[in-house]
């Protein structure tokens, strides 16, 4: 039997269309897998959190969402190792109820990202917001972080679940052209990164010995310290004397914009917002900017929002001294006993501006 010009068309369209779905099925069953793999150890979960999937929220519970870089994610440890983790395990020691602390960390991501994330995770209904980052914004209004990782993901936008598939398809190619030249990887990760003058870390650091932890300190210094040599070149003049309506200066106006904006959001919403100063960078010029940063950060903060009973300032900088190998393996990720004590100093803060029940 010979098919009309007509019926030989819509049945070869129909044909490409069920091989377009089943590759799709496929695709999403791989993600799916993979998803299933990482999200208890160094991955996300399929709505593009770490850790496991948060259930409906319960009657009574407190829900926590910690926003921030990788050093809130965790880099180099596991998820039950991470910061937002040892926080939920002190606040229920603390509380007679229910308590989810969501780790929305996402590595090289600045304060610029925090009001599009609670956006985007608004259905979580989070009672209390955390916002822990400075590291990435070091370079400040000459190199402003814009960096939104999940939006970039046509799939997220659309439907709210995030794929990994990418990402391990790209980690498989380097393994396959680098091997274990952690040094050739990261260069590639250096030249090829969306976000200008942020240093990507490579993982499988904390289970090195203390004398490569030593090691690691040094040159992950050193490699931020160089990324940010672009921020001693003198300015236009304009851009030296700009100082926003918060008080804060060159070259932190765009920096304190952004917290002031998450604050704000957290607080039209009735959400009680922590935060918190990370512990002081270490080496010459990293160290010196974030000194500046953060103090400015404090001044605004109490400035701006020192009478609002809902916000609460936690300045950590001096908590655990990033020196020690004992307590980092690179320089500025934590060890988990460091994440531990980073989680139970904030528990006091959030429970300063928990909304009544």
């Amino acid at each position: 039997m010979t098919l009309s010009r007509k019926k030989f068309v819509l049945f070869s369209l129909a044909a490409m269309g069920l091989s377009v779905a089943v590759i799709l099925v496929l695709l999403l069953a791989a993600d799916l897998v993979l998803h299933y793999r990482a999200e208890r150890s160094a991955g996300l979960n399929r709505y593009g959190y770490r850790g496991p999937v948060a259930a409906r929220k319960q009657p009574g519970e407190l829900r926590v969402a910690m926003l921030g870089g990788s050093t809130v994610f965790g880099y180099g440890v596991n998820w039950n190792e991470s910061i937002p983790v040892f926080l939920e395990a002190k606040l229920r020691e603390r509380l007679n109820r229910p308590v989810r602390v969501v780790n929305l960390g996402f590595n090289n991501e600045g304060a610029f990202a925090w009001v599009p994330n609670l956006e985007d995770f608004a259905y979580l209904d989070y009672d209390v917001i955390v916002l822990y980052e400075g590291y990435n914004d070091l370079p400040g209004d000459e190199g402003v972080n814009r960096s939104v990782y999940r939006r970039n993901s046509a799939v997220y936008r659309m439907t709210g679940y995030y794929p990994i598939l990418p990402l391990y398809l790209d980690e498989k190619v380097k393994m396959l052209r680098y091997g274990s030249d952690l040094n050739a990887a990261y260069e590639a990760d250096r030249r090829n990164q969306h976000t200008p003058n942020t240093v990507v870390f490579r993982p499988g650091l904390a289970q090195r010995t203390s004398a490569a932890t030593l090691d690691a300190i040094s040159s992950m210094t050193k490699a931020l310290d160089g990324q940010l040599e672009k921020t001693g070149v003198v300015p236009p003049q304009a851009m030296k004397e700009a100082e926003s309506q918060l008080g804060c200066t060159f070259p932190y106006v765009t920096y304190c914009e952004s917290v002031s904006a998450a604050v704000r959001y957290g607080l039209s919403r009735g959400k009680g917002v922590v935060v918190g100063s990370q512990p002081r960078a270490i080496g010459g010029r990293s160290l010196e900017l974030h000194a500046r940063q953060q103090e400015m950060l404090g001044a605004m903060m109490s400035r701006v929002f020192g009478n609002e009973p809902g916000v609460s300032w936690a300045d950590l900088s001096k908590l655990v001294d990033l020196h020690s190998p004992d307590v980092t393996f690179d320089g500025m990720h934590l060890k988990p006993q460091a994440n531990a004590t980073v989680g139970a100093a904030l528990v006091d803060f959030v429970l300063k501006v928990v909304p009544e029940q």
